[in-house]
């Protein structure tokens, strides 16, 4: 009996911090090194520091993790999460266009979610804050910068940012997933 090999994977490419890959050889983010499943506030706690960290594409992986370890109860819940740190990480790509496509996404996934609070997530100021981001970069006032990965730093709590919603920009900033 013969037996073949395990198939080679190709090495892991080096990634920049909103996740693009680089060319090979060139050092990026170190890929997290977490377990397949965290509980819930683990999650939650682990995500919300990668987004306050200017890390959304990393907060998307635990989030995505959850997801697909989720019971049926809340995996809706968890893919709009994913889903909002998937268009956070688009906009701060300058793909204005597919990250308002994908926080609609999580903003429909988040609304039967806004009158409760599964696991601590403030689902109603998510949705806020979707729809808050969404007008300021279709009005062309969100501040999308090279500074914008790691200059995540936000108000406290979600909807409308501190920010004068009259004034001439919004700066980009991660949302509370939790109260």
């Amino acid at each position: 009996m013969t037996t073949s090999p395990p198939p080679r994977r190709p090495p892991v490419r080096s990634r920049d911090a909103l996740g693009r890959p680089l060319p090979p050889g060139t050092a990026g983010v170190a890929p997290l090194e977490l377990p397949a499943a965290l509980p819930p506030p683990a999650a939650l706690a682990a995500a919300q520091h990668l987004l306050d960290t200017g890390l959304p594409f990393q907060a998307h992986e635990v989030l995505e993790a959850a997801w697909k370890s989720a019971g049926d109860d809340d995996r809706a819940l968890w893919r709009a999460l994913t889903q909002l740190a998937v268009g956070l990480t688009q906009l701060a790509r300058g793909n204005v266009p597919g990250g308002l496509t994908v926080l609609a996404r999580a903003a429909e996934g988040l609304t039967p979610y806004a009158d409760g609070h599964l696991h601590g997530v403030d689902a109603a100021g998510l949705v806020r804050w979707c729809e808050h981001t969404a007008r300021a970069a279709l009005d062309g006032r969100l501040a999308i910068t090279d500074s914008t990965a790691t200059d995540l730093s936000r108000p406290g709590g979600n909807g409308a940012p501190a920010d004068d919603p009259s004034s001439a920009t919004v700066a980009l900033r991660p949302p509370r997933l939790v109260r």
